[in-house]
């Protein structure tokens, strides 16, 4: 792989990009510009490639469930963890209330919204800092910093997160405070990154959880395969089937723009590109490592038939 290859895969990607829409929900984030598009790769062998806006700050989102799972189950241990959740697809809007029903006790899996509100209740105890200093050690990047003007907004449109979290509470499925809760959760999708520092993340979950550069271990063996299983049916929402299909990375999405793929054993991959589908992923993101995954052979299944 080349920095030619990744400028043929933004530009596959780049028309597709007028097709969706900024996130608008949030207000802050309607201000991204839809066109901004930006890849970096960071490979086990000491590769670091970039193309496009890759240094371009947006907020983590949804990407922050990946770093907030993998904390907890590193420190609270996997029946901790999944006794608040559980592994399923849910075939539901990441926001969804439909599948907390009066026969579905937990959430479906630890990456949508019900399913990464109920992780953080065990994430209380770290606070704010305690997760900014592993986001910022498992991305490598020591100015990753709180937006507080993204928090602001998104604090000030989270009736949907407060009614997820109450539904949750009175299940018993959350203990601890619920506003101080919810305020930690979007505190951590309000995390300001780019895509170099997804493609360090992926690059870590992609080598088993140590730095191959450094040989340092930063989460163990078992925590990054269930993340990274979880990840490839559960990463992109409703549309984590497909793209398993289509694209085959384990990856996870984020309404900022994001996307962090995983290619167990060969690299990390991040994308930003603000405009997003229907489903809340980014559209001309999802082209682009359709494009290097089907050009590169890296879909998890063509490395098994090879």
């Amino acid at each position: 792989m080349d920095e030619a290859l990744l400028y043929q895969a933004l530009e596959f990607g780049r028309p597709y990009a007028e097709r969706g829409k900024v996130a608008s929900y949030i207000p802050e984030l309607s201000k991204a510009d839809w066109r901004d598009l930006g890849i970096s790769v960071h490979t086990i062998d000491g590769q670091q490639l970039h193309c496009g806006q890759c240094d371009r700050r947006f907020t983590i989102q949804s990407i922050s469930k990946v770093i907030n799972l993998a904390i907890a189950l590193e420190h609270f241990g996997f029946d901790a963890v999944f006794h608040k959740a559980k592994m399923e697809p849910s075939g539901a809007a990441f926001n969804a209330m439909s599948r907390i029903s009066d026969t579905e006790d937990i959430p479906f899996n630890p990456l949508v919204n019900s399913g990464a509100i109920a992780v953080v209740d065990l994430l209380l105890p770290l606070g704010l800092e305690g997760m900014l200093a592993a986001a910022r050690s498992l991305c490598s990047d020591n100015s990753i910093t709180l937006d507080e003007v993204v928090f602001q907004s998104e604090w000030s449109h989270s009736a949907r997160n407060h009614s997820l979290a109450y539904l949750l509470q009175s299940k018993g499925v959350i203990t601890g405070d619920v506003e101080e809760l919810l305020k930690l959760y979007t505190q951590l999708c309000s995390l300001s990154v780019n895509a170099d520092n997804l493609a360090s993340l992926g690059l870590l979950l992609a080598n088993g959880g140590v730095h191959p550069a450094t040989g340092r271990r930063f989460l163990q063996e078992e925590v990054v395969r269930t993340v990274v299983t979880i990840m490839l049916t559960c990463g992109m929402y409703d549309g984590s089937g497909e793209f398993a299909v289509r694209v085959g990375l384990p990856s996870k999405s984020g309404v900022g723009g994001g996307i962090l793929s995983v290619v167990p054993g060969e690299m990390g991959i991040g994308v930003y590109g603000p405009s997003l589908d229907e489903k809340g992923n980014s559209i001309a993101g999802q082209q682009i490592l359709k494009y290097i995954s089907r050009t590169e052979k890296l879909h998890i299944i063509d490395r098994c038939i090879r």
